[in-house]
């Protein structure tokens, strides 16, 4: 969700493409940063960039990102193993780390800048009814760009999962992953089975809350929900958002897994690196070498053993495509040599969630930009890692609640809210509705009214979506953006849901315990849905058709499943179904989406896989040799 509503306008233009107010701030706030935070609190160097290459490689990870950095990590502990990371952007940068900035680095060089295929169902309110799309083109991807939130999702995501004919995938096997990478420093779970300490991966609470945060979660006691942690025995409930912060610092997976293991001399990495395509032996339908393209220069390096696709679940599809690994059909329109006919680039699944709804206070207890010093904040912050540049993006609370349409007697809730002390008026048009792509004909006449003025928001957001979109090539360009379209509210399911969901948020805002703040629903209508009775079922199915709102949650673009599952790209252990060499180890490989954001659930996926890697690798030296696994229904087409 884009609700960065921070508030320093500290944004470097050659980076980010803006300038705003505040610019004679910036020399300072870097030269700070960089002296009092990484000199003395993060002591591990960055990442070197290589240029100069082996021809050959044991493994190649494409995609340096939340998955594919992990993967890394894991297979660079076998001493004899040489690994190559890819990375097709540069590394992250100093406004990257402070946490508030999220939505700064959204349409900046550090971000993919995609965007949704339009249609008449959803973003109706974004330009061109098309939504942004933000995707990590950073080393870290899109834990570079994210809002940091830490949710592992619900024991029954898995359990299906398995239950699909996904062996080894159930929640007690997957549980392990998460507490490997986890060092979670929130004291109250210091004994917590269900946490890890430790790990790689730092998550904690922000050191900074405004008071409404602790009056949304009493609000969830009133309606009947528990306070509770939601990556524990239970997921249904309230809670204050865990991060994945340090030190009031974003703990990307660049910096938890890469930076410390810079001096392997059996790791590589190399960042701006655009991969093109991956060939294979035809003889043997092996994954055999990546060619890529650095600084203007194009590089081919082979593979010993495996390739493993981390890209995330636009780009995992895209070069899959552009390597023959893919829809036959859709190949040959773009004259692609069809090697494997495989559903790539089908399942496309992500969260969508209803932004805008926007709650006035009377007290000064929100984020608006304009009261906000910037330099007293900066220094807060560099100092001592404390204030308002903590913050998770904006978003302080999280709650999993039950509509009408789930069954409340399962742990397994299907709306999830975000709430921030913030709103889309809060920064008086400076960032919030750019970054959403929000027409400014709607922000003029709704939100500019009340520009500045404190407020807070909770965005429902849909946890299982039933409607299915698609990832395609617009060309044989790799250089091209894919064509992507998550079909939002196709399936009225959907709608109906997510209107139910918003329901319980306007129940939660009037919880008495925000009557202290004088609390109360904006109440002007949004333009295009004037002819709904306000807050009516077919206003608030108007409302979320207009400013719907990815929750920057792309999966599913490589499923995982059985041999008999006509749907499935890859099998339990990640491989591509009928090539030899060549796993998919990120959010693609999701058969349904997890119930909460994914950050950490790619984490996961990158733990296990690398788990199975080593397993399959260590224990039969002859595995190169071992029988490609075929899909039952596969047609071979060479």
């Amino acid at each position: 969700m884009v609700l960065n509503f921070l508030l320093i306008s500290t944004v470097i233009k050659s980076t980010f493409g803006v300038v705003t107010t505040g610019l004679w701030l910036i020399p300072l706030i870097l030269a700070a940063i960089s002296f009092y935070h990484y000199d003395r609190f993060d002591p591990e160097s960055r990442v070197v960039d290589q240029n100069i290459f082996h021809a050959e490689y044991d493994f190649i990870v494409i995609g340096g990102g939340s998955a594919g950095a992990v993967v890394a990590n894991r297979l660079t502990e076998v001493p004899k193993w040489n690994v190559l990371l890819l990375e097709a952007g540069p590394d992250e940068n100093e406004i990257s780390d402070v946490p508030s900035l999220a939505a700064y680095l959204q349409l900046s060089k550090l971000d993919w800048q995609y965007k949704t295929e339009p249609t008449n169902k959803a973003c109706l309110g974004m330009k061109n009814n098309r939504c942004n799309w933000p995707r990590g083109k950073v080393l870290g991807g899109s834990s570079v760009l994210n809002y940091m939130l830490y949710v592992r999702g619900n024991r029954l995501d898995y359990e299906h999962w398995e239950s699909l004919g996904n062996d080894g995938w159930g929640y007690n096997e997957v549980l392990k992953y998460f507490k490997k990478s986890e060092d979670n420093r929130n004291p109250y779970l210091e004994k917590n089975p269900y946490h890890g300490r430790g790990g790689y991966l730092t998550v904690q609470e922000s050191p900074w809350h405004t008071p409404l945060v602790a009056a949304f979660v009493e609000a969830g006691r009133e309606i009947g929900y528990e306070n509770r942690d939601i990556n524990g025995q239970k997921q249904t409930g309230f809670m204050i958002a865990q991060g994945t912060i340090r030190r009031g610092s974003r703990c990307s997976t660049a910096k938890a897994f890469l930076r410390p293991i810079r001096l392997r001399r059996n790791l590589h990495v190399s960042m701006n690196s655009h991969v093109t395509k991956i060939y294979f032996d035809l003889n043997n339908m092996r994954a055999k070498s990546v060619k890529f393209v650095k600084n203007g220069k194009t590089y081919r390096i082979k593979v010993k053993k495996e390739i493993i696709l981390s890209a995330g679940a636009i780009n995992t599809p895209q070069i899959m495509m552009l390597s023959g690994i893919g829809p036959r059909q859709h190949l040959e329109e773009l004259g692609i040599k069809v090697l494997k006919d495989l559903p790539v680039g089908e399942n496309l699944q992500d969260h969508v969630g209803v932004g805008g709804l926007t709650f006035l206070v009377d007290k000064p207890v929100a984020i608006v930009q304009e009261r906000f010093n910037a330099p007293a904040l900066t220094f807060q912050y560099v100092l001592r890692n404390r204030g308002p540049m903590t913050t998770l993006g904006g978003v302080e609370g999280l709650a999993f609640v039950h509509t009408i349409y789930s069954n409340d007697s399962l742990d397994w809730p299907d709306i999830q809210f975000h709430m921030a002390p913030a709103s889309i008026n809060s920064d008086n048009g400076a960032r919030v509705k750019h970054v959403l792509g929000l027409k400014e004909t709607l922000y003029r006449d709704v939100y500019k009214p009340i520009a500045n003025k404190d407020s807070w928001t909770i965005m429902p957001l849909l946890l299982r979506p039933r409607s299915r979109g698609w990832v395609r090539l617009k060309s044989k360009n790799p250089f091209q953006i894919p064509i992507m379209n998550p079909n939002y509210f196709t399936d009225p399911f959907d709608i109906k849901t997510i209107v139910e969901g918003t329901k319980i948020a306007l129940r939660v805002a009037k919880a008495k315990v925000f009557q202290q703040f004088g609390s109360r629903l904006y109440q002007k209508p949004l333009t295009n849905c004037k002819n709904y009775q306000f807050l009516s079922d077919e206003y608030l199915e108007c409302h979320a058709r207009t400013i719907s709102m990815t929750i920057y949650h792309p999966c599913g673009t490589a499923k995982m499943g059985p041999p008999w599952d006509n749907e499935a790209v890859v099998d339990s252990r990640l491989r591509v179904y009928g090539v030899r060499g060549l796993r998919v180890i990120d959010a693609s490989i999701m058969p349904t989406i997890t119930s909460g954001n994914t950050n950490a659930p790619v984490i996961m996926i990158g733990e296990k896989g690398a788990d199975m890697i080593k397993e399959d690798w260590m224990s039969n030296p002859a595995y190169k040799f071992a029988d490609i696994s075929e899909r039952t229904n596969i047609i071979e087409s060479h």
